[in-house]
């Protein structure tokens, strides 16, 4: 019998005014189960009680919050597994992917569970004789959460869990692409000591329960992660209500590999980059800008390496490069190939559906050659396991092509000089640079973010994070005459 997997709404569990179906990637004849999807009354209650719920988490200890947040990483952590397989059957990325995403948002919870006990404040003399100055920062108030499919857990617990270490109350929206990673970090999380609404789970299509969300006068933050289009309407409608944003979108990543750099590891941190996650990913490697000196040797070892890779089902032993998550995103790609053919670009390998023992949105990795900086395919992210040669004559060419997008989230150089690499950090218009590194991979502990259209707000991630989910008040204060 298909499980029917509800919405948390005000403290309940409750089913939606319509349901969706959930299917594997990998075996379109896999049903996970059916997903509740929100009404506009729930989410208007749900609002409401989050209000009341944010005042009483507000007033908890510090060490009760800490408590809380430890409890989710821990349990996130020990499940890692578990909650990883069900991760990589509705999304399709490599099992050993999703375990791997499943443990890392555990630790993002216990690192701002520790970050519950070192909010410090200041103090100041004022000007003014007699009077002294403290400066703090408290809870924003209800935040609104809006994550992508593609790191269904990581990229929510990113967002989830400062905005309950600085004394918020979360109303999440997950991509309905991937509802069951959502209620299975929702049962998680609302099992802890926390007062009822203070946690709720709004699945929704974006267009009708995102829209309302974003719209509301009840939301006093919102954090997205997804495109740049979506990204300026939610921006639209933030604006109305003067609501605070922080938005994480688009990016067109450069990896530069230099004459000098060491074939072997430039050929692994490409392919690493440009097809890990099946290429689904904010950072991958889009853009491989290579000095004409190594380029065709690169080129070699990266094709043979790229025909050398298995895909398959996520959960099969082996498996490097799982299906894209849906036939609109297969389909999407396909055009991509398409469009890369058209405007003069040589596919050296991949770009082609894929059949397999399983029905399911299976695509080969693909190599473009011989392409520009100009065409659409180096100007646009495509979301998809295909990834563009740039050939270039100098290390200042690079990273001239390096800047040349609209986006700027992450770049990065394969070197062996010291001076190339100091120079390409110090210059890289990125918010996220790696040196002899893929340009995927974050730690939890330092900011996130980039540039232009990629990024819009206070970075995340790390101690940054407070810049959003707090607010900051001055207090000036006269003890008067001893």
């Amino acid at each position: 019998m298909t499980e029917n997997h509800r919405n948390l709404i005000a403290g309940a569990w409750q089913t939606g005014e319509s349901e969706i179906e959930n299917r594997n990637p990998s075996d379109t004849t896999d049903l996970i189960g059916l997903y509740a999807q929100a009404s506009a009354d729930q989410l208007d209650a749900t609002l409401a009680q989050a209000r009341v719920a944010q005042a009483e988490w507000a007033a908890y200890g510090m060490e009760r919050k800490q408590a809380v947040l430890m409890a989710i990483g821990t349990e996130l952590m020990a499940r890692a597994e578990e909650l990883g397989i069900l991760l990589s059957r509705e999304e399709g990325k490599p099992f050993a992917e999703g375990r791997g995403e499943v443990y890392r948002a555990g630790q993002f919870f216990t690192y701002y569970a520790a970050e519950c006990l070192r909010q410090l404040g200041e103090n100041a003399d004022s000007v003014r004789a007699g009077v002294e100055i403290d400066v703090r920062r408290e809870p924003v108030g209800t935040v609104a959460i809006i994550s992508p499919w593609n790191f269904p857990t990581a990229t929510a617990s990113w967002k989830i869990a400062p905005a309950l270490c600085y004394g918020n109350a979360v109303i999440w929206k997950p991509a309905n692409l991937t509802p069951a990673s959502a209620v299975a970090l929702t049962e998680i999380i609302n099992r802890q000591d926390i007062p009822k609404g203070l946690f709720s789970l709004v699945m929704g299509a974006g267009s009708t329960i995102g829209q309302r969300l974003v719209e509301s006068p009840q939301v006093d933050a919102i954090s997205f992660t997804g495109s740049v289009p979506v990204g300026k309407c939610i921006a639209a409608a933030a604006i109305q209500n003067l609501t605070k944003v922080q938005m994480e979108m688009g990016s067109k990543n450069a990896l530069a590999v230099m004459d000098d750099a060491d074939l072997d590891v430039a050929v692994t941190l490409a392919l690493g980059g440009a097809f890990g996650g099946t290429g689904q990913k904010c950072t991958a490697s889009s853009r491989l800008v290579v000095h004409e000196a190594i380029h065709d040797a690169f080129v070699e070892k990266l094709v043979a390496a790229t025909k050398a890779m298995k895909v398959g089902h996520a959960l099969e032993q082996g498996t490097q490069i799982g299906p894209v998550v849906s036939a609109q995103q297969l389909a999407e790609n396909l055009e991509y190939v398409t469009l890369g053919q058209t405007e003069g670009a040589e596919l050296a390998c991949g770009g082609e559906r894929l059949q397999m023992p399983t029905d399911g949105f299976y695509m080969s990795p693909g190599v473009f050659l011989n392409t520009t900086n100009a065409m659409r395919i180096n100007r646009e992210e495509m979301f998809a396991p295909l990834t563009s040669v740039i050939k270039v004559g100098s290390y200042e060419e690079a990273l001239a092509v390096v800047n040349d997008t609209h986006f700027g989230l992450t770049s990065g150089i394969v070197t062996t000089s010291l001076a190339r690499a100091t120079h390409f950090r110090r210059n890289a218009r990125t918010g996220v640079v790696t040196v002899n590194l893929p340009t995927a991979g974050t730690d939890y502990h330092v900011p996130f973010g980039g540039r232009g259209d990629s990024s819009y707000g206070p970075r995340e991630q790390g101690k940054t994070a407070a810049e959003f989910y707090t607010t900051v008040k001055t207090a000036y204060i006269s003890a008067g005459p001893i």
